[in-house]
């Protein structure tokens, strides 16, 4: 590919789509904050200013047992994503520790600090770029398993592309690392067709990367991916949540699968219920296999969409944290997201992983998409319409499922998760 080096050249990259931690905010500079166009990243005081709801939020899922399941009453947890082997706390903390180094490293143009779902720099008048950096965590694994190398292909672009959407910039480029433990040139040309077929899709160039050969890093057939992704906004068309307000209502565009996070739970839920990656899906045509790997979904059309007709006012890539850890990043403080639960239907496969597990429904959404991969934010009185321009986008429904109101930043599922009127929830066939 042109523009590929190959070698073992030193790199930096940032935590893969599985497990990911979101980089908290810093403070703005003094001064910058009526002047940022991306001050809202930082969240001066919004509008949403009414008492505190005085519900507890799902975002703490430790502040309490969560609601009986299969996964058994309070109390009895299931399986966790920690036990599986990824330690969100622990994540947290690492952000917590390079928040000051990456402090030290600015140029004047970077606009903002760390928390938003990319990276601003300001190029020319009035125009900023955005840049992303991610990888496709442990589904890897499950791709190399099935010889599914252009679907993880895909998967990394999409990873990357989407987080650039959440705040209205227009991709323009694609970057990968493909390292390998032995170099197949066959394997890697699939990879790499499948990034190709992504960037057209999103309409974004494959601009170039790096093919690194490692023998002794990886394991006898390994590989492992990562994407960076640059795109473009105006500052004044910059979506960061700052118009969020009480009433406003959040779509959920429906997600094609677990997409890209989870599946260190996933492949741990298989093992321990003694389920084999070609059994067939209760409920579905499918196998797990199948359902786990497709790939994860590209919403540029949707997004452009959305953005030429409407409103929108906030929007959040639903990856590592769920709705409860990547909702909240969008709104102002005094403003947290009441989500319906039951408002859409969650896909069988996750249904089967909570089962199973079982998992608590309280650690299912702090770790999966639960069918939303997309959330969008826009005035009440746009909602419907917006979710009907959507819906014939994406060729399915777009629920509106749920609504911003005053209270502490945050995220709460009203009627609470596992409630049993959940649309499309009814007993999985030997599940």
């Amino acid at each position: 590919m042109k523009g590929r080096d190959r070698g073992e050249g030193p790199g930096r990259g940032g935590a893969g789509g599985e497990g990911r931690a979101a980089r908290r905010p810093d403070p703005p500079p003094p001064g910058e904050r009526g002047a940022d166009p991306m001050a809202g990243t930082n969240r001066p005081a919004g509008p949403c200013r009414a008492p505190a709801s005085g519900r507890t939020p799902l975002a703490d899922p430790a502040s309490s047992g969560g609601p009986e399941s299969s996964a058994g009453p309070a109390g009895a947890r299931g399986l966790t994503y920690r036990e599986a082997g990824v330690d969100l706390d622990a994540a947290e903390a690492v952000v917590d520790r390079i928040a000051g180094e990456a402090a030290r490293a600015r140029r004047p143009e970077v606009v903002g600090g760390l928390g938003a779902f990319a990276g601003f720099f300001r190029w020319g008048q009035g125009l900023l770029l955005a840049a992303t950096c991610d990888g496709v965590g442990s589904k890897l694994a499950v791709a190399l398993q099935f010889d599914a190398l252009e679907a993880i292909g895909r998967d990394l672009v999409a990873m990357n592309v989407n987080d650039l959407l959440v705040h209205g910039a227009e991709p323009l480029f694609f970057l990968d690392y493909v390292a390998v433990e032995r170099l197949d040139p066959e394997r890697v040309a699939r990879v790499v067709r499948g990034m190709a077929d992504a960037c057209r899709e999103a309409g974004c160039a494959l601009l170039g990367g790096e093919t690194a050969e490692v023998p002794g890093l990886l394991p006898p057939g390994g590989m492992e991916l990562a994407g960076f992704a640059v795109g473009s906004v105006a500052a004044d068309r910059l979506v960061d949540g700052r118009r969020v307000e009480p009433g406003d209502a959040v779509l959920g565009l429906p997600s094609s699968g677990p997409h890209s996070n989870g599946f260190s739970l996933i492949r741990r839920v298989v093992a321990a219920a003694g389920a084999r990656w070609h059994d067939p899906l209760p409920g579905t045509s499918r196998t797990l296999a199948e359902a786990a790997l497709v790939p994860t979904r590209l919403y540029t059309a949707v997004v452009r969409r959305l953005r030429a007709e409407f409103d929108v006012r906030a929007m959040a890539h639903i990856t590592g944290g769920g709705l409860p850890g990547n909702l909240p990043r969008t709104l102002p403080p005094g403003c947290r997201a009441v989500l319906q639960w039951g408002r859409w239907p969650v896909p069988p496969l996750f249904r089967w992983i909570q089962r199973r597990g079982p998992v608590a429904w309280d650690e299912m959404a702090r770790v999966f998409n639960l069918g939303i991969g997309f959330a969008v934010v826009v005035p009440a009185g746009q909602a419907r319409a917006a979710a009907r321009a959507a819906s014939e986008v994406l060729g399915e429904e777009v629920p509106v499922i749920g609504r911003v109101t005053a209270g502490p930043r945050g995220v709460e599922f009203d009627p609470p998760l596992g409630f049993d009127a959940l649309r499309g929830a009814g007993p999985l066939p030997g599940g």
